[in-house]
């Protein structure tokens, strides 16, 4: 067992940190519970070098709640034989040209997991089994100091105000299995959230944009509401973090907090990655500003 004194918290920078001294696969109670704490206070935790079975995922991820089966992508519900909760991320095709995973390999547009339902995952894992020697990486920012950067007079605007999420298209830009197209996101699929949120367990208030393809301010007409989301997103980018992969690391972020987008890669190469999610604890709850 590892012990919480060895645990180190070392920040990545504006935006998340890296845990060392911990063994994901042998953690012990009081491990966990300083790694939530670290959680709360840096949004992103990076595990690197762990040896991972999909039993120590699911196991690992059970500590932060229910597990939520995987959504449905363009590729539709992807995963491993006998492990319906684990989600598997990748441009890998089996024998017979199907792809064993969802978003290939191409950019994977700023988003927050599933805002388009009703009670969206409170955390996501990501577990590397194989990467491509350049491109892929994952990007995440902090939505705590996108509002923080925003003008009050902005924050004003919109602090009553919900966006529809919409849930036609995944963040690859692909319709998801089963969906019809639309470019009307006044009408298409999905739920609306308030644009600015109070984090159930921290307190903090963020911004909770889910992504920009086809989201709608509830309540504005068209362009209105297009102008108001090309302003606001204008700040999302105030405090990043460019997670470069290695085999073997493990990142858990939060996706009441933070947004999260992936480079694209090498098609020609191998990329493989198991990811588990977090289920909602409630719907999004509107910040008192």
């Amino acid at each position: 067992m590892s012990a919480s004194l060895a645990i180190e918290v070392i920040p990545t920078g504006t935006v998340g940190a890296e845990v060392k001294g911990v063994d994901i696969a042998r953690i012990a109670p009081r491990d966990v519970e300083a790694i939530k704490r670290a959680w709360y206070a840096h949004d992103v935790l990076v595990f690197r070098n762990q040896k991972l079975s999909d039993d120590d995922l699911l196991s690992f991820s059970k500590h932060f709640g229910t597990l939520d089966p995987p959504p449905n992508q363009g590729a539709g519900r992807k995963s491993p034989p006998g492990y319906p909760d684990i989600y598997v991320i990748s441009n890998v095709l089996d024998q017979t040209g199907e792809p064993i995973g969802a978003l290939g390999d191409g950019d994977a547009a700023w988003h927050t997991d599933m805002s388009y339902i009703a009670e969206p995952p409170d955390a996501s894992m990501l577990y590397s089994l194989e990467i491509p020697k350049r491109g892929g990486d994952t990007w995440f920012c902090s939505m705590k100091k996108a509002l923080a950067r925003m003008p009050k007079g902005l924050v004003e605007r919109i602090k009553g105000l919900d966006i529809k999420h919409d849930g036609t298209y995944d963040s690859g830009g692909y319709v998801r299995k089963g969906m019809t197209p639309s470019n009307d996101p006044r009408t298409s699929v999905g739920t609306a959230h308030p644009i600015v949120i109070r984090h159930p367990v921290s307190g903090d208030q963020a911004l909770y944009l889910g992504r920009r393809l086809n989201a709608y301010v509830v309540g504005l007409g068209l362009e209105e509401s297009e102008r108001l989301l090309d302003e606001i997103w204008t700040y999302v980018d105030a405090a990043v973090y460019k997670h470069r992969w290695a085999l073997g690391d493990l990142v858990l972020w939060d996706n009441r907090t933070t947004m999260h987008r992936r480079d694209a890669f090498d098609p020609k190469s191998r990329r493989v990655m198991h990811r588990t999610q977090i289920k909602g604890s409630g719907a999004p709850s509107r910040a008192a500003l």
